[in-house]
């Protein structure tokens, strides 16, 4: 028999032989087989941990010596043994900085390989749409060409070592707790212009597999939605990888197959036995289920017998120093400093008692604990990181929501305080229900007693989920107007993972900073921010509203919602209201000014565009320039302002750099669903730039094509 294991060095062409080879050989049991995840649950009942083994995904051929795909999650690590936790992904959204994503991709690569996986779950880019949704931090923001560079990034990075990553969830899901059932409703235009394009850019950057989205998308699931996985991924991408459905009920039936979905994770519920059995009967055609494995088995031996870039992956590379100092390096490039009323940095030498408050102020806090888990093996908390910095003496613990009597005592003896406020687990992230119902009476019996077992310890009732609220508990609130009306030196920080809408409490505080969940070294990250050894960098990925009422439709139960064309700074800019925080805005310790901008359209088509960004201040610091085109909307209304270029830019005092911009052609197009093409529209188109949607408006030129 053919030796069918994966060899190094071979070629394309040799790769394509070798999957010839095993559809003639491989039996339809075995080619069914590899179409289904197998033993997730089996490896959950061994550890009582959910998701924390290796385990296998699809693809495989025992008999033929063909190893299988072993999935890990997640996008803020890798979910298994004792990983180096990220900042969540909504943090390094924050960051804007593509070089560090794929930085932060090649190391969850390294310790992907070194803890025996092969395919991540790590690339999340469902678009923030709305705030309240529970999985947010999972995201990078609201906006979709932001959404499609970063997760480029991330991708391309952790695919150096050889790891197929996953893009996720495909597509329009962002709605947590009731993503197993609802219908989200969206017209094309709006599908094509706001939903998919990041979806779009990751794919060509070569991202290799796909997982599709629990909801449906107009009355169709995605698992088993053709046109979303065969004619436009397929036929109108060229997307030549493998598409795997989410776990648990991420396909329906058999016919998913047919529709493009080659393999169901992670158990073989509605392939397996009737998949075999529609075949045999001729009610699918055993075609489907050879491209399927062709499918898998191309991108298994594209990355199994390409060469490595380490000799080795031992599992002494999880967690190593190297991957500890980039986790510090993201937490620092990812706070976002809201207000500053010249209280911050602190001077180490010249400050007094640093008061800290709060129940979050010493837990370990860094994020959610559904699939997205990372198991640090360590968590420096904000009080932790504080006090290792600034000494114990220096930096005490003043007290926290249950008396805030005591609080304001301890903040008026203070020469600072910093109140720590957000949220944790319990109140966003993976929808945790009280009972997993989720379909037990369509499963077979095996898996639906493993999902109970699953549960059995969840005896707190339903965790996570979509937030009811956005704005700060209302004991985290008192506590900051007793603290700040005690203590004017108030520094208020926040652990959330997307907006928060803040009260009349933000304008009697002295500085404001959002560190999101920031990871194992998060706490550390903090102390360096407020003392000053690194300037706050991070710029908003979402619009802050200064009303929920601003933000578009949002149902947590819905059994079918409408996503329209029109969200985040798009929406207010549409409606004429001001954010209390714009997108893309943050400051730093420095202060920066820009002149001297210039625009050109290409032969090509693409909008080349420079301008000079100086900093006036007294501190090195970093900004992000940001490039926004504003389109004639004339054919077709459009967003007043679109985001199309960012750049980091790190500068002395006084120091002044040039930063360049390129806007391809096709980032000026839109989609006219009448005659489903993109279009450019003729006219002049302006080109803004700044450091925040709203400081890009006041320079700008003009480009007339």
């Amino acid at each position: 028999m053919t030796d069918f294991s994966p060899q190094k060095g071979l070629t394309p062409e040799d790769i394509r032989q070798l999957v010839d080879s095993v559809i003639v050989e491989a039996t339809l049991e075995e080619k069914v087989a590899m179409m289904s995840g197998r033993g997730f649950f089996a490896l959950h009942k061994a550890s009582g941990v959910w998701g924390s083994d290796p385990y296998r995904a699809g693809g495989g051929v025992e008999r033929l010596g063909i190893p299988p795909f072993y999935f890990t999650d997640g996008p803020r690590g890798v979910a298994r043994g004792r990983s180096t936790a990220f900042p969540c992904t909504m943090a390094r959204g924050a960051s804007f900085d593509t070089d560090l994503e794929r930085r932060v991709g090649e190391v969850m690569g390294i310790e992907i390989r070194a803890q025996g996986c092969n395919l991540s779950g790590a690339v999340c880019v469902n678009l923030l749409r709305h705030p309240a949704w529970g999985r947010a931090q999972e995201t990078y923001g609201e906006d979709s060409y932001h959404l499609g560079e970063m997760g480029a990034a991330l991708s391309e990075g952790i695919q150096v070592h050889n790891v197929a990553a996953t893009v996720k969830h495909f597509a329009v899901n962002s709605i947590e707790n009731c993503r197993f059932k609802v219908d989200v409703r969206v017209e094309e235009r709006a599908l094509r212009e706001v939903y998919l394009p990041h979806f779009k850019r990751i794919l060509e950057a070569g991202c290799a597999t796909v997982m599709s989205a629990y909801n449906k998308l107009n009355g169709e699931y995605c698992g088993e939605n053709q046109r979303l996985l065969t004619d436009i991924l397929r036929h109108e991408w060229g997307f030549d990888g493998f598409v795997h459905s989410d776990w648990i009920m991420g396909v329906r039936s058999p016919w998913g197959a047919v529709a493009g979905l080659d393999i169901e994770n992670p158990e073989p519920v509605h392939y397996a036995a009737r998949l075999i059995g529609a075949v045999e009967n001729g009610q699918i055609a055993k075609l489907v289920v050879d491209t399927a494995c062709r499918r898998i088995l191309n991108t298994y031996y594209r990355f199994a017998c390409a060469q490595d870039p380490l000799e080795d992956y031992p599992l002494e590379l999880v967690a190593a120093p190297q991957h500890r100092a980039l986790a510090l390096e993201v937490a620092e490039k990812s706070a976002v400093l809201l207000r500053n009323e010249d209280l911050l940095p602190l001077d180490l030498a010249t400050v007094g008692c640093v008061a800290v408050f709060g129940n979050l102020a010493d837990l370990p806090n860094t994020g959610d604990n559904g699939s997205s888990r990372v198991r640090a093996p360590y968590t420096i908390t904000p009080l932790g990181g504080l006090q290792e910095y600034a000494g114990e003496s220096k930096v005490i613990l003043g007290g926290n929501e249950s008396d805030v009597d005591v609080a304001a005592q301890a903040a008026s003896a203070a020469d600072v305080a910093v109140v720590i406020v957000g949220y944790t687990a319990d109140e966003e992230g993976e929808y945790i229900p009280g009972d997993l119902n989720l379909g037990q009476d369509v499963l077979p019996a095996d898996i639906a007693e493993a999902l109970e077992g699953a549960n059995a310890g969840n005896n707190n009732g339903p965790r996570g989920g979509d937030r009811d609220s956005l704005a700060l508990p209302e004991s985290q609130v008192a506590l900051i107007e007793a603290v700040s009306a005690a203590n004017p030196r108030t520094i208020v920080v926040v652990l959330a993972g997307s907006a928060v809408l803040f009260g009349p409490w933000v304008s009697k505080v002295g500085a404001v900073l959002q560190t999101f969940y920031s990871g194992m070294e998060g706490g550390r990250a903090l102390a360096r921010l407020v003392f000053g050894e690194v300037s706050p960098s991070g710029k908003l990925p979402f619009t802050v509203a200064s009303d929920p009422a601003h933000y578009p439709h949002f149902d947590k139960n819905a059994d079918a919602i409408d996503y329209g064309y029109w969200h985040g700074y798009a929406l207010l800019d549409r409606d004429g209201i001001a954010p209390a925080f714009c997108f893309g805005y943050g400051l730093t310790y420095g202060d920066f000014s820009y002149r001297a901008l210039s625009a050109r359209c290409a032969p090509s088509g693409d909008i080349i565009a420079q301008v000079s960004v100086r900093n006036d201040g007294a501190h090195a610091a970093t900004e992000v320039a940001q490039l926004y085109l504003a389109p004639p909307g004339i054919a077709a209304e459009r967003p007043k302002k679109i985001l199309r270029g960012f750049q980091r830019v790190e500068l002395a005092p006084g120091e002044t750099k040039t930063v360049r911009f390129r806007v391809p052609a096709d980032g000026l197009d839109w989609y006219d669903p009448e005659t489903a093409t993109w279009k450019t529209e003729s006219g002049a188109h302006g080109i803004l730039v700044g450091g925040s949607s709203l400081m890009a408006e006041r320079l700008q030129v003009s480009v007339k094509l």
